[in-house]
């Protein structure tokens, strides 16, 4: 049992920005896992985080509510609640809210260390 780890809410690491923030539930840092970030993107209406890539791991992204505009590389795709992306390690990525109310995202990482770099 002292290999399962249990995460309080209270807990979990939270980062908060002008376009909304995220929050935290596992990772290397947190001390609950050794091969996966993941967490909980919320997207504030009409915002959108900065654009960035993950030169370490790739990425995925659930819609949980709201809909978001997605630009990747040099596209861009809709995604609406339940709809899943899959950002390769490295790609340059984007996510902007499109819709009225607050959008929320589900996010896993490949690596509990995820790294970040901004453009």
């Amino acid at each position: 049992m002292e290999r399962i780890k249990v995460l309080p809410a209270a807990k979990r690491g939270k980062m908060e920005a002008e376009w909304g923030g995220l929050t935290w539930n596992a990772s290397e840092a947190l001390g609950n896992a050794k091969g996966l970030t993941v967490g909980q993107c919320l997207l504030l209406p009409g915002q959108q985080n900065p654009r960035h890539s993950h030169p370490n791991c790739e990425e995925v992204l659930v819609v949980m509510e709201g809909t978001i505009s997605h630009t990747i590389e040099d596209g861009e795709v809709m995604l609406r609640k339940g709809d899943t992306i899959t950002v390769p390690e490295g790609i340059p990525h984007q996510a902007t809210n499109v819709g009225e109310g607050n959008a929320l995202l589900f996010i896993a990482f490949s690596s509990a260390n995820r790294e970040t770099q901004g453009e």
